[in-house]
C-alpha cells in the first residue's frame, strides 16, 4: 500500500470518527459532511490512476452522494412515499422541491408597491431637516433635539416649508431678504439628493433628484418584498413564493385552503405603518366649519370636547363624527367621511386622523360599531414603526375586565426620540395611528422612558381583540412595508388543472429525454452510454440545486429540465465528433482524446455562455412561468458544463490511460 492511500485511509477513519460525534450531539449538517469527506478519502485510497485522478473522481462521487441526501425528502413526496425517507432525516431537512401552482393549484396575488408613498416620506424627512437648520439659523433653536411646538410656531411666522408635489420642496419666507439663510453650506448639505430649482422671489425651490427617486423606488420594491417574504414566513408557508415584478410584488401560496388564503391577504396587505402624532386641540378646526357646511343628512355632525391642552389647562375642542349607516360596513362609512373631509380646506403641516366609535351594548355585553369620529393632527410624525424592534402580544387585568394590548419596544434611538417628545408635551394628546387609522389618542401624563409603549386591541369580544392582537404583533415583527401595497390581480388555480399538467407534462419531458438518450448510445456506442450516464448525472444535481434553494417546480420549469438536457448532450456531441475526426486523422486514442476536449471546448464554452445570458434576462426581467422556466435552463447550463465536460472526461482518461483501450467507442466506425 502506498504512502497517499495509507493516509487516505486514516483521514477516512478520522472523518468517520467525526461523522459519530456529529450524530451524538445531534448536527446533522456536520455528520453529512464528515460521512462525504469519508468517501473522498475512500476514493482516493483506491490503488488505481494517479492521485489527481482519483481526486477528481472523489469529488465527483462526493457530489453524487451529498446530492442524494438532499434530495432524499424530496424524491418521497414526488414518489408519494413509493421511495420511504427516515423520519430522522426528514425532520432535519428542512428544505426540498415544491410543486408550483400550476402542478398543484393554490392562489397567485399581485400587489403594486405605491413608490410614491415611499417618495413623500423621504421628502417629508428633508422638510424636517430643513426647519431644524432654518430653526438654528433664524436663531429659534440651539441644534439639539427636536423642535418644540412653540418653536414650529416661531419659525412659521417667518418661513413656511410646504410640500405641493411628491418630489417638490417650496421654502417661502415672509420676508424675501431672509433668503440669504439657504446659503452655499446649506445648498450643499442636501446637493447629494436634491436639486435646486427657480422659484417665485422669496421662495426657494428645491426636487429630488431623479437618480434618487430611481433608488427610493426600487429599494421600496425590495424592501417590500423582504417584508412581504418575512411576513409569508411567519406564517409557517415554507412552499410560498414572493418575487418582483417592476413596482409589482407576486406572492404564490400552493394548496387548496381558501380561509387560510384570506388570512393571507390580510396580513400581507396591512402595512403596518405605525406613526405617533399630537393632537392639536388648541386650533379648533373643526369648531369653525359652518353648519350650512356640514352634511347632517350624510349622518356627519360636529361635536364638543374639553381636550387637554397642557399641564392644568383644557380647552374646548371640536371634532365631526359621521353615524354607520344600516347594512352599511365601516369601511363604506369611512370612504364617504373622508369624500366629505376632503372638501375642507386642510393646512398642508396638518392632517385629519380618524378613529372608530364603538359604544356598549349592555343585552349583548359587547361593543357595537357606531362610526367614525376625526382628530385634528399635526401632520409630522413625531415617532414611526421604523423605530420598532419588538412586538409581544399581552393582557392586562388591571381594570378588571382583561384588555389585549400589543407592547412594543422601541431601538435605543427611538426610544430617546420618544421620551423626548412625551416629555415636551406632558398633559396633551399624542395619537397611535396604525394604517392611517387612529388607534387611541392618549393624553401623555409624564415623560415615558424606557423605550416601550403599548397599543390596545379597542373593544370586541376576547377572541377577537386576541386574533387582531396575533395578526398586529405579526405584522410589527416583521416590519412595516415602506410604502402601501394595492392588490393589482388575484387568480386562484384549482387542483385539477394541476394533475392534468403535470401527467402530460411529465410524460412529455419522459418522452424527449429517453428518444435523445436512446440516440445517443446507439449513435456513439459506449461513448454515448457515458454521455447519458453524465446527462442523468445533470438531471440530478439540478434538482439537487433546486432543493437547496427550496425551488418550485413547475410546467415550464420541466420543460427547462428537458431543455437542458438536451444541451447537455449537445457538449458531448462536439466532444465525440472531435474525437472521431482525430481518430479519423490517424492520432492515438489518448491524444484524440485530448485533442477532442481541447479543441471542443470553446464551441461548448460558446453555445453555452449565449443560452446562459438569455436564461439571465428572462430570470430578471420574467415572472411566472417565463422565470420559472429560465431558473431551470441557468442551472441546467452550470450543471451541463461540469457533468458533460469535467466528468465525462474522468471517463475518456480511465479508458485511454488506465485501461489503455487500442480503440475507442465512439461510433460504429471506430
Amino acid at each position: 500500500m502506498s504512502s497517499h492511500s495509507r493516509k487516505s485511509l486514516l483521514l477516512a477513519v478520522a472523518c468517520a470518527i467525526g461523522a459519530y460525534l456529529f450524530f451524538h450531539v445531534d448536527n446533522f449538517w456536520g455528520m453529512v459532511l464528515m460521512g462525504l469527506l469519508v468517501v473522498w478519502a475512500l476514493v482516493t485510497a483506491l490503488p488505481m490512476m494517479d492521485a489527481a485522478w482519483r481526486m477528481k473522481v472523489g469529488f465527483v462521487a462526493t457530489v453524487f452522494f451529498g446530492i442524494l441526501i438532499a434530495l432524499w425528502p424530496t424524491f418521497e413526496g414526488l414518489s408519494h412515499g413509493r421511495i420511504r425517507c427516515p423520519q430522522y432525516v426528514k425532520d432535519r431537512i428542512t428544505f426540498g422541491i415544491v410543486k408550483g401552482l400550476d402542478l398543484q393549484g393554490g392562489l397567485r396575488l399581485v400587489y403594486t408597491v405605491e413608490v410614491e408613498e415611499a417618495i413623500r416620506d423621504k421628502r417629508d424627512r428633508f422638510a424636517d431637516q430643513m426647519r431644524q437648520d432654518l430653526a438654528v439659523a433664524y436663531g429659534i433653536h440651539s441644534g439639539e433635539g427636536l423642535l418644540k411646538r412653540d418653536e414650529l410656531a416661531k419659525l412659521d411666522e417667518k418661513v413656511h416649508i410646504y410640500e405641493p408635489e411628491s418630489a417638490v420642496l417650496r421654502i417661502k419666507f415672509k420676508d424675501p431678504a431672509d433668503t440669504k439663510y439657504v446659503d452655499d453650506r446649506f445648498i450643499k448639505k442636501y446637493s447629494a439628493e436634491l436639486a435646486q430649482m427657480k422659484g417665485e422671489p422669496g421662495e426657494v425651490v428645491f426636487k429630488i433628484r431623479a437618480d434618487v427617486e430611481t433608488q427610493i423606488r426600487d429599494k421600496a420594491v425590495a424592501q417590500a418584498k423582504d417584508t412581504v417574504n418575512r411576513r409569508v414566513d411567519e406564517l409557517g408557508l415554507r412552499e410560498a413564493s414572493v418575487t418582483t415584478r417592476d413596482e409589482d410584488i407576486i406572492v404564490e401560496v400552493p394548496g387548496q385552503d381558501e380561509r387560510t388564503f384570506n388570512d393571507i391577504k390580510e396580513i400581507i396587505r396591512r402595512t403596518a405603518r405605525l406613526e405617533f402624532k399630537m393632537v392639536d386641540d388648541e386650533t379648533d378646526f373643526f369648531g369653525k366649519i359652518p353648519d350650512s357646511e356640514v352634511p347632517a343628512n350624510e349622518g356627519i355632525q360636529i361635536w364638543s370636547e374639553n381636550a387637554p391642552a397642557g399641564p392644568g389647562k383644557t380647552v374646548k375642542s371640536s371634532y365631526a363624527r359621521i353615524t354607520k349607516r344600516e347594512n352599511e360596513s365601516m369601511n363604506d362609512a369611512l370612504e364617504r367621511f373622508k369624500k366629505w373631509t376632503s372638501t375642507l380646506q386642510v393646512p398642508d403641516d396638518h392632517v385629519i386622523g380618524f378613529e372608530k366609535v364603538e359604544d356598549y351594548d349592555e343585552e349583548s355585553s359587547k361593543f357595537i360599531e357606531k362610526g367614525w369620529r376625526t382628530f385634528y393632527l399635526f401632520s409630522r410624525a413625531e415617532v414611526t414603526g421604523e423605530y420598532i424592534t419588538d412586538a409581544q402580544r399581552a393582557v392586562n387585568t388591571q381594570s378588571g375586565m382583561p384588555e389585549i394590548y400589543v407592547g412594543i419596544t422601541f431601538s435605543p434611538t427611538g426610544a430617546d426620540r420618544f421620551e423626548e417628545v412625551t416629555g415636551a408635551n406632558i398633559q396633551r394628546r399624542f395619537a397611535i395611528i396604525l394604517d392611517d387609522v387612529v388607534n387611541s389618542a392618549p393624553v401623555i401624563k409624564s415623560k415615558i422612558g424606557g423605550g416601550r409603549a403599548s397599543i390596545t386591541m379597542g373593544a370586541g369580544d376576547p377572541d377577537t381583540q386576541l386574533k387582531n392582537a396575533e395578526k398586529l404583533e405579526m405584522v410589527l415583527r416583521s416590519g412595516a412595508l415602506p410604502a402601501p401595497i394595492t392588490p393589482s390581480n388575484e387568480s386562484l388555480i384549482g387542483p385539477t388543472l394541476g394533475e392534468d399538467s403535470i401527467k402530460k407534462g411529465g410524460i412529455g419531458a419522459a418522452a424527449g429525454m429517453a428518444l435523445v438518450l436512446l440516440f445517443m448510445s446507439f449513435y456513439y456506442r459506449k461513448s454515448g452510454v457515458v454521455a447519458d450516464i453524465a446527462v442523468l448525472f445533470n438531471l440530478l444535481i439540478q434538482l439537487g440545486i433546486l432543493a437547496a434553494f427550496s425551488g418550485t417546480l413547475t410546467l415550464p420549469g420541466i420543460a427547462g429540465l428537458a431543455l437542458t438536457v438536451g444541451m447537455a448532450v449537445d457538449a458531448n456531441v462536439l466532444i465525440n465528433e472531435r474525437i472521431r475526426e482525430e481518430l479519423r486523422a490517424g492520432r492515438s486514442p489518448r491524444a484524440a482524446v485530448d485533442a477532442g476536449y481541447d479543441k471542443a471546448f470553446s464551441a461548448i464554452i460558446d453555445g453555452h455562455v449565449t443560452i446562459f445570458i438569455s436564461g439571465l434576462i428572462l430570470m430578471q426581467y420574467g415572472t411566472g412561468p417565463v422565470k420559472g422556466f429560465a431558473v431551470t435552463l441557468v442551472i441546467g447550463i452550470i450543471a451541463s458544463l461540469f457533468t458533460g465536460v469535467f466528468c465525462t472526461r474522468l471517463v475518456f482518461d480511465w479508458w485511454v490511460r488506465g485501461a489503455k483501450v487500442k480503440r475507442l467507442s465512439v461510433g460504429a466506425e471506430f
